[in-house]
């Protein structure tokens, strides 16, 4: 069988855990622009485990569920997308009926509102800026406040069940792929480094799966184009495939 996105991420922290897997710039006016993450395959690892614990402990996803991911083309998407993989659901890119929403547009429902309907989807606030320690606003009762309790989840995690072949892996914007056919295979030298702009989930899912799997690495960029130039950036982070050209 090819390898599983869970797979990939595997082979990255057991071949070279420090080496960095995710650079992210954010370009984008606002209070987090100028940041840089860089996230290297332990640390990447890390936070997806949390994320999968959070899925497997919260609320019994695995093989069979959906997550939705509303989210931007962001680093964060990225671990979450991994997470959902992790526990062998499947990643829904379009709106449509789901175990769980992940979001970073929450309801604008005040706190003190009553609490969700019992079977209502339950929902994962998603705050970008790096250094968040709570979401911005007040969230409904029953909503998950990634940025203060996914940091209580383990940093380990193991799976309960494991996909089969066949199993949905992502399905939306014109996205459809089993697990055994998500991680696309590129022609790249192994430990390619590529970059990509960040306005499109599903290419920067497919793009960082791709690079992955030939022990590479993705250089992500989210806003208008950066005031020194992108020859500049890629030159400075040894870009060697540009998906932007």
């Amino acid at each position: 069988m090819p390898p599983t996105p869970a797979d990939v991420l595997a082979r990255m922290v057991a071949g070279d855990p420090g080496r960095p897997r995710v650079t992210f710039y954010e370009d984008t006016p606002g209070g987090t622009q100028g940041e840089r993450i860089e996230l290297s395959a332990k640390v990447l690892a890390n936070w997806v485990s949390k994320a999968a614990n959070a899925l497997q402990d919260e609320w019994d996803l695995g093989p069979g569920s959906v997550v939705r991911l509303d989210l931007p083309a962001h680093w964060r998407a990225l671990y979450w997308a991994l997470a959902v993989w992790s526990v062998g659901a499947t990643v829904l890119l379009d709106e449509g009926p789901c175990d769980l929403l992940v979001t970073a547009a929450p309801a604008a429902t005040p706190a003190e509102a009553a609490p969700a309907p019992r079977d209502a989807v339950p929902v994962v606030v998603v705050t970008l800026p790096a250094l968040a320690r709570t979401a911005a606003a007040p969230l409904p009762p029953g909503t998950m406040d990634e940025a203060r309790e996914l940091a209580t989840y383990a940093d380990q995690f193991a799976a309960l069940s494991d996909p089969g072949p066949t199993d949905p892996a992502v399905v939306g914007h014109g996205w459809s792929a089993a697990y055994d056919e998500v991680v696309p295979h590129r022609d790249w030298d192994r430990g390619t480094r590529v970059h990509i702009r960040g306005d499109d989930l599903p290419r920067l899912l497919e793009a960082s799966l791709a690079a992955w799997a030939v022990d590479g690495s993705v250089v992500v960029s989210r806003g208008p184009e950066p005031r020194g130039g992108r020859a500049e950036r890629l030159a400075s982070e040894g870009v060697t495939v540009d998906l932007t050209a």
